[in-house]
């Protein structure tokens, strides 16, 4: 979805729809968000917790939300009856360039000691180095003999060029998804924001306009060479496999069911109140023990990893050390509850990622999902 994220009840809703439309179960239903930031979001519980204590839900009320499920779920009946056979998965990587730069610059004690924003007007923060990103970009497509019926691309970073301007857009991915769709119309792009919570294209980029028809063009660019290395390997229905590991996020040690309560019935009707909903929601989903499903879908020699919240990319680059030569891809912005999830270390160096107002998980979160990520990666067919 081009949207800023689905969560909590929301991403619940949201799978089952699709699961039911589709004759299967939810947990074999994988739901993610792009993640710019002129689209709506969604998060029905949140939506709930304000309603009831007769606040505005603002950008939390559901009505397009449920207008919008509905027409896919009519649209994912209607595909039943034009499936199309499969006979090859293609595989294909390349290096993506002057896009992705890590948001995070540390000092000399190892703490955070900028954050050099998706937007970010300071050229000193822009002539600092890259820092730690996953270049790549991951091109899965399905192939009807030699005709493309799909294409899905995988890359990590924020999908930021410029935004709050009150007018929807799929910002620079969905440009340079549009730009591939140009150039191999018999097949449907989809894109896949990676883990990418703590990256962003600021180091080139000052919030120019027309930054995003630059950075676009550098995306598609890699998408192309990716399309154009790819490999493609007979399909059959045994090679394709679907695996699930629930897993119980540890809840941010900050967070008190009390406290967001009273701020919710406290507050005025603006965006924080909205917030503090949302992290309500995801709160008590915690405390009645509510899991959160990883999923892996092997198709071919491929791996797919379906990932939560607005992951770190040291995830994505671990979770393809686990199996070096093994064409592993990400996506992550699946359940959007828990927020910004980084690494162990990370929430003992500051920054916005991991402070209170952004991140929702312990950081016993990594030990978690990496335990998951290695079964889901090592898993039989």
């Amino acid at each position: 979805m081009d949207w800023i994220g689905i969560g909590n009840e929301g991403h619940d809703a949201f799978r089952g729809r699709l699961a039911d439309a589709a004759g299967t179960t939810p947990d074999r239903v994988a739901v993610h968000c792009v993640h710019q930031h002129d689209a709506p979001i969604c998060d029905f519980g949140a939506e709930a917790i304000l309603l009831r204590a007769g606040r505005d839900p603002l950008s939390f009320e559901g009505t397009f939300a449920r207008e919008v499920l509905g027409r896919l779920a009519e649209a994912v009946r209607g595909a039943r009856d034009r499936a199309q056979a499969v006979t090859h998965v293609g595989l294909g990587e390349a290096t993506v360039s002057e896009v992705a730069s890590n948001r995070r610059l540390l000092g000399t004690d190892g703490r955070v000691r900028a954050t050099r924003w998706t937007t970010c007007r300071d050229p000193q923060l822009r002539a600092e180095p890259e820092g730690l990103i996953d270049p790549v970009v991951s091109l899965v497509s399905f192939w009807a003999t030699n005709q493309p019926v799909a294409v899905l691309s995988y890359y990590a970073v924020h999908p930021q060029s410029y935004y709050r301007t009150g007018l929807p857009n799929p910002d620079f991915p969905g440009v340079a998804r549009f730009l591939r769709q140009l150039a191999v119309p018999a097949a449907l792009h989809v894109h896949f924001a990676g883990a990418g919570g703590n990256l962003g294209a600021g180091k080139y980029n000052d919030g120019a306009p027309e930054n995003r028809g630059i950075l676009a063009g550098r995306l598609a660019d890699g998408m192309r060479r990716a399309w154009e290395l790819t490999r493609r390997e007979p399909l059959t229905a045994d090679q394709v496999t679907w695996h699930v590991e629930p897993v119980r996020l540890p809840p941010a040690k900050h967070l008190s069911v009390a406290a967001l309560e009273a701020q919710i019935n406290a507050g005025e009707a603006q965006p924080e109140t909205a917030y503090a909903a949302a992290r309500l929601a995801w709160l008590r989903r915690c405390e009645v023990g509510r899991r959160v499903e990883v999923s892996c879908l092997r198709v071919g020699s491929a791996r797919i990893l379906h990932l939560p919240g607005e992951l770190f990319v040291e995830y994505q680059l671990a979770a393809k050390a686990e199996q070096p030569g093994t064409f592993v891809a990400m996506a992550a912005y699946g359940d959007y509850g828990p927020g910004y999830i980084g690494t162990a270390v990370a929430y003992e160096q500051g920054g916005y990622e991991t402070s209170p107002a952004a991140s929702l998980v312990a950081p016993e979160a990594e030990g978690v999902l990496l335990a998951a990520i290695r079964t889901l990666l090592r898993a039989g067919p």
